[in-house]
């Protein structure tokens, strides 16, 4: 009896393994990719979400994982090896090329097409361009990088940038810190907090970067590759861009049906209070995605060594980066 006790309860386990494996079977034999972002989830990664929500990766084989930046940053996660692909910016690339050891990473798609920064204030403050800023309060983050454009700009415009006040920038709420005069202006990203002064009814100014100077049109966000992945596996790296590429064509297509995937697959929960900045967020950036590029996801060479060509003129690296960190190699 007692033996057959045993073989009784070792074939109900047999059985649970086989159902498991029935259920997980699917997955067996998909390639796991870790992806991670560079922040919270938010519009600039809507395209991977609806990959997976609609089942491009499964289809190209692979099973990604969409994984939270890890304490050191997306970028430095992904050169070593934690994550094959990554959202990072050619801007902050910058560091990690401009090393006698460079981080091994690679910019391999481009999220948005253009740089879509600039800078946020009150309505009416007079910093309807760079000139405004003389003699405000500015935000800042105390990188070379973004004093050294801010600077670049006002001179551009006949300013005067050691008139400027810098205070931290510790908000998280632009237009509630404008509208306590907390600061005259902040750095922002159009495509969420321009959005999300445009949605709280705000009156406020803003002016670009690019619209000042062609050189400061860069590439922000991008997803960025390992470069070991890159080379061992380069088959599977053209898998998932080429599923990437149709899940951004499909937030292009369907901002609406897009917006709520992003919503859904937001395991931090902070995006499901915040549905009408979700909304209005992916209308505007669907248009930003491909803007006028031929198709998602392609580098203009021209335009992302300007950047670099700019930031090496102005002693902001100490290598002179054109033509690294990025390729169209992988993309469709």
């Amino acid at each position: 009896m007692k033996s057959n006790k045993y073989i009784f309860i070792l074939m109900i386990i047999c059985g649970i393994l086989v159902s498991v494996c029935a259920v997980s079977g699917q997955d067996s034999n998909l390639i796991p990719i870790t992806f991670s972002l560079d922040w919270t989830p938010n519009t600039n990664h809507t395209g991977v979400y609806a990959a997976k929500a609609l089942g491009y990766y499964e289809e190209a084989g692979l099973d990604v994982q969409i994984v939270q930046p890890s304490e050191n940053g997306a970028l430095l996660m992904c050169a070593a090896g934690q994550a094959q692909f990554a959202v990072d910016a050619q801007d902050t690339m910058a560091a990690a090329l401009d090393l006698d050891e460079p981080l091994a990473v690679t910019a391999v798609a481009a999220i948005l097409q253009h740089n879509t920064s600039g800078i946020i204030s009150r309505a009416g403050d007079g910093i309807t361009s760079a000139k405004g800023m003389e003699g405000k309060i500015y935000s800042t983050w105390d990188i070379p990088v973004e004093l050294e454009m801010i600077r670049y700009c006002m001179e551009l415009e006949g300013a005067d940038f050691n008139t400027v006040k810098l205070i931290p920038n510790n908000i998280t709420d632009e237009p509630a810190a404008l509208r306590a005069h907390q600061t005259d202006a902040i750095w922002i990203f159009y495509g969420w907090s321009g959005i999300n002064a445009e949605i709280n009814d705000f009156d406020f100014d803003y002016w670009d970067f690019r619209s000042i100077s062609e050189d400061l049109d860069y590439y922000t966000p991008v997803i960025i590759a390992n470069n070991e992945f890159l080379q061992s596996s380069p088959e599977t790296a053209k898998a998932f861009l080429a599923a990437t590429v149709k899940g951004y064509e499909y937030a292009i297509a369907h901002p609406e049906e897009a917006a709520e995937m992003l919503i859904a697959g937001d395991n931090t929960g902070s995006l499901e209070d915040a549905r009408d900045l979700v909304y209005a967020s992916q209308k505007w950036l669907s248009n930003q995605y491909k803007a006028d590029a031929e198709s998602w996801g392609v580098f203009d060479s021209t335009r992302w060594d300007n950047f670099y060509k700019w930031l090496y003129s102005n002693s902001l690296t100490a290598h002179d980066l054109t033509g690294l960190g990025f390729t169209n190699e992988y993309l469709p």
